[in-house]
């Protein structure tokens, strides 16, 4: 029996949440849709590596409150704002 494949083309999304003082850059990770993602941490040179062969996309500023806005959303039950107060 052969193995079956599926290839989609999906976007993949990174946004950089921290650099620690250790050298490690904290991310948010996801493909498709960049409310659904893993945190992730690697060292500098990994971080780039990852993003070079994974073709990644940085999310955008519509994209990174799109994003606020699910978190918000999740918590507290309600759709949060991008107006700073």
């Amino acid at each position: 029996m052969g193995a079956c494949t599926l290839q989609t083309k999906l976007d993949k999304f990174v946004h950089i949440t921290n650099q620690t003082t250790k050298g490690l850059i904290e991310f948010d990770f996801s493909v498709g849709n960049p409310t659904l993602y893993v945190e992730l941490a690697l060292p500098v040179k990994q971080f780039e590596e990852f993003c070079r062969k994974n073709q990644v996309k940085f999310l955008t500023k519509q994209q990174l409150i799109d994003v606020e806005n699910d978190k918000h959303k999740w918590k507290y039950g309600v759709v949060g704002t991008s107006e700073e107060n």
